[in-house]
């Protein structure tokens, strides 16, 4: 029987430790935090996006690394029909929602952090919960050491990257892959809030919109590089929220300056409709000064920063304003810009991007092919996605097809 030691008790770690012990390996899961799955609780806001309602091509079109292809096999051992068929036998029931995000009918992210234990527990697995220190490769066996040395003919690295480190994702995994010869590339932050050069969104801090349009374009090209609709969230340094988190992941060589941002506030509404509202609403306010005559059509957060920018008298009378300037407020609520500076720290970030050089791992069993017997799975590879369901996705088919493998090894 062989003896596996799994590193890392997060989504990828729990899935491959559970595979490996059903497989009839011997299994520890060695864990720092006091509790497995820390980082699973707060995916999704709380809620676990599981993963998308798709097919392996959808989800290897929204990789956003370099080597797509990689996860190919993986993703057609355990695709997320299998992932959605795995947790309903656990008993967590799904639902699938607006943009075939797949959620648990509970919304509760502990639900399915519970239902992955649960398995270990079923299939045998021993949690160690202590931090480990090193790893090394030692006649052709590994030596953990945690709390003592232990031997193991196989070692799985499922640590996560270096996002969200209170929850254990402090980037351990790098550390150990780079003593045992491995190599690891370099490494960002991917969903993750931006910074803007503007200090209006400081203004408008804790403001949340819903629905609102979303162009990003490069300014050094002249192209649009991202567009989205739904919810972001005003910061004290920039912006956040969902659709921002998406865009983040599409800018690519991030310099000062190059990407700029254009809030469309009203994207249902074309603009000879729009306008015919700002009529109305300045017909019904028409002897309010202009500061005063939006609450209808804005949040009032964002009222101030909208009459500064439009460059209209904050106390002049809305019956005296001129149809240029009507036609200056129309234009910025249609395209209301921001210029990004830069994204927030990795340690905000939702997921890593880099990590383990895929070239050398094999994408059929997850394997190091420099050092046999140790695998790797989840963020900690060089393979993450676009929000959606994607990155929760690679790690259960990364993590199941290493487990399975290192149970199955010669």
């Amino acid at each position: 029987m062989a003896k596996i030691a799994v590193v890392g008790a997060g989504a990828a770690g729990l899935m491959a430790a559970g595979r490996a012990a059903e497989c009839g390996a011997e299994v520890t899961l060695f864990e720092k935090n006091k509790y497995s799955g820390r980082k699973l609780l707060i995916t999704g806001k709380g809620r676990c996006n599981v993963c998308n309602d798709c097919d392996v091509n959808t989800v290897i079109e929204n990789v956003q690394s370099g080597n797509p292809r990689f996860l190919y096999a993986a993703l057609n051992a355990f695709p997320p029909s299998d992932v959605k068929a795995f947790f309903e036998a656990e008993g967590v029931p799904l639902k699938t929602e607006r943009g075939n995000r797949v959620f648990p009918v509970s919304d509760k992210a502990a639900d399915i952090a519970e239902a992955l234990r649960r398995y270990n527990r079923r299939a045998g697995v021993s949690f160690v919960h202590a931090e480990v220190k090193t790893i090394r490769s030692e006649d052709g066996a590994f030596v953990v050491e945690a709390d003592g040395e232990k031997r193991f003919d196989r070692v799985i690295l499922a640590t996560g990257g270096a996002s969200y480190p209170l929850t254990g994702s402090t980037g351990d995994g790098y550390r150990f892959a780079r003593s045992l010869g491995v190599s690891v590339t370099d490494l960002r932050p991917s969903l993750v809030p931006l910074e803007t050069e503007e200090r209006d969104p400081a203004e408008m801090q804790g403001l949340s919109l819903k629905n609102t349009g979303l162009a990003v374009t490069d300014s050094e090209s002249g192209k649009t590089v991202y567009t989205d609709f739904g919810e972001m969230l005003f910061t004290h340094y920039g912006v956040s929220g969902p659709m921002i988190l998406s865009a983040s992941a599409h800018l690519k060589d991030l310099r000062r300056g190059r990407y700029v941002l254009h809030l469309n506030f009203k994207p249902a509404l074309d603009e000879k409709t729009l306008d015919n509202r700002l009529l109305a609403d300045f017909a019904k306010y028409a002897n309010r000064d202009f500061a005063n005559s939006l609450s209808d059509l804005l949040p009032q957060k964002l009222i101030p920063v909208v009459v500064r920018r439009s460059g209209i008298d904050a106390q002049k009378k809305v019956n005296l304003i001129t149809r240029t300037e009507r036609q200056t407020l129309l234009a910025l609520l249609r395209d209301f810009t921001l210029t990004v500076k830069r994204t927030r720290p990795i340690a905000e970030a939702i997921v890593t991007s880099g990590g383990v050089d895929v070239r050398e791992i094999s994408p059929k069993t997850m394997e190091c092919k420099k050092l046999p017997g140790l695998f790797f799975c989840g963020e900690l590879l060089d393979a993450d996605a676009y929000t959606g369901g994607f990155n929760l996705q690679i790690a259960f088919s990364t993590g199941r097809l290493a487990g399975e493998s290192a149970a199955y090894a010669d």
